[in-house]
């Protein structure tokens, strides 16, 4: 363990005196280290009379934590130019043979340079932060509190490892330093999106939420790192000078992953779709073991919880039961405003989602995503164990009969997407990262048009015309 951080130090070494001494990388960055806290500072103080004038003490409590996480993402934006070309721009320079020729090891390698490319942004942005508090302390602004300070230089840690992971990625698949900055744009874009996701969260006043954005950075953070680690290899650096994009080579690749050499559609069942779901055991017993996990979550908390918002007095739950009942017999018209196509439609589309939501995020959103529709029907059982019906047979009446298909297909297409993101991260040194990719949407496409597409149409036909009158018939006994 020594003998590897020794060796990770050394390559580390020579990235920092590159870098050092480099005045077109320093400058910039210490100028906008200098320069932009004052303007920060100076746009705090406007945005302070302003709203001390019109009202808006809300935002003003906010304002300070809001503007510290957006100076230290500007220098991570900024520095992520030296991360892209990590491996990429010393090939373009000349000077990765020796690199690559030397005794280290191909992870001693990698997170050497990513120790490099996570540091020197981190520092800038620090420093930049801490200028800002410097100045802002000498308002009449509140201060944000050292808990809250915490989890904002948490989060930049996170957005570092993040944003840098990603673009080392990006450097050893790229052939030219003008490629990996054009494809910087697949790491600014989503990681400014989610900035603005933590800036609501940050408004909306509530510091321990701050905590699972965090979780989830670090999470991803750690995906992308995993992934480029497992497809790192010297010889794909030197071996390809060009991209090209062989569009006959993808699409046979992805086909006959697809039809597996299948004649027929019951022989493409049987070899080809079938020994897909097999191979996805793992995937499907996760999942449904945190399925059940969100629904018995949701519904305990629901039972346990929801009282002390809501009035729970015996004469509040017959008017919350007869409203129940007087709205049972508008289940009959359900079909004419959302017919079974249209459903079936809404939750197609709800099932790809889940596939581009994973892909972006190694599995994680999709099964995110999932987990909150689990969660949603253990927090309806909850609200009928409250209001005095029998949170069995409202599960039974009201769930099951379409749930027994639409259930299942959502957990296939949930296990597919989290076996494409594993698949992503393992060490796979026969195919890069493309090919890998292909395979495991080919897997995926094939279980979603051979068993997902089919389940969620008998799902939508039994929720339409069945459903409301299995619920109709049982509410008596509930």
């Amino acid at each position: 363990m020594r003998r590897n951080w020794e060796a990770i130090w050394l390559v580390a070494q020579r990235e920092f005196k590159d870098q050092l001494r480099d005045w077109r990388i320093i400058v910039p960055m210490a100028l906008l280290v200098l320069v932009f806290p004052f303007i920060a500072d100076d746009t705090t103080r406007q945005a302070v009379s302003f709203m001390n004038r019109y009202g808006g003490d809300l935002i003003l409590d906010r304002l300070v934590p809001f503007v510290i996480l957006i100076i230290g993402f500007f220098p991570l934006s900024f520095t992520l130019v030296v991360a892209l070309e990590a491996f990429v721009g010393e090939k373009e320079r000349g000077t990765i043979e020796p690199l690559l020729s030397s005794p280290l090891e191909d992870t001693q390698l990698y997170l050497g340079k990513l120790l490099v490319g996570v540091t020197t942004p981190l520092v800038f942005s620090y420093l930049s932060m801490g200028i800002y508090l410097l100045l802002v302390s000498r308002r009449d602004v509140e201060f944000p509190s050292a808990y809250m300070l915490a989890l904002i230089f948490l989060l930049t840690l996170a957005h570092a490892v993040l944003m840098v992971s990603a673009a080392i990625v990006i450097s050893v698949q790229a052939t030219t330093i003008r490629a990996a900055n054009l494809m910087a744009s697949f790491v600014v874009v989503p990681v400014a999106f989610l900035l603005q996701g933590e800036t609501m969260l940050i408004f909306w006043g509530n510091e321990d939420v701050l905590w699972f954005a965090i979780l989830a950075v670090i999470l991803l953070s750690g995906l992308l790192v995993r992934l480029g680690l497992a497809h790192f290899k010297r010889e794909y650096l030197l071996g390809r000078e060009i991209d090209t994009l062989d569009f006959k080579g993808m699409y046979r690749l992805f086909r006959n992953q697809f039809v597996g050499g299948a004649r027929s559609i019951l022989e493409w069942y049987r070899v080809s779709v079938f020994d897909a779901v097999g191979k996805m055991k793992q995937p499907i017993f996760i999942v449904i073991a945190l399925g059940a996990i969100a629904v018995l979550a949701a519904y305990f908390w629901v039972v346990a919880e929801l009282p002390s918002y809501l009035s729970h007095s015996p004469e509040r739950m017959e008017d919350l039961q007869k409203m129940v009942g007087d709205n049972i017999a508008l289940l009959e018209q359900f079909q004419e405003h959302l017919p079974a196509p249209l459903l079936f439609f809404y939750n197609t589309r709800t099932t790809i989602v889940f596939l581009l939501m994973g892909l972006v995020s190694f599995g994680t959103l999709g099964l995110t995503l999932f987990l909150m529709n689990f969660a949603l029907i253990g927090g309806v059982l909850g609200i009928a164990q409250l209001i005095g019906f029998s949170p069995v047979l409202a599960f039974a009446a009201g769930v099951l009969p379409h749930g027994l298909f639409e259930l299942t297909a959502v957990i296939l297409a949930t296990a597919g997407t989290l076996k494409v993101g594993a698949l992503l991260v393992s060490p796979n040194t026969e195919r890069s990262v493309g090919e890998v990719l292909l395979i495991a949407l080919a897997d995926w496409f094939k279980v979603f048009i051979g068993l997902v597409v089919p389940l969620l149409a008998i799902a939508a036909v039994i929720e339409i015309y069945l459903t409301p009158v299995l619920i109709k018939l049982a509410f008596p006994f509930l």
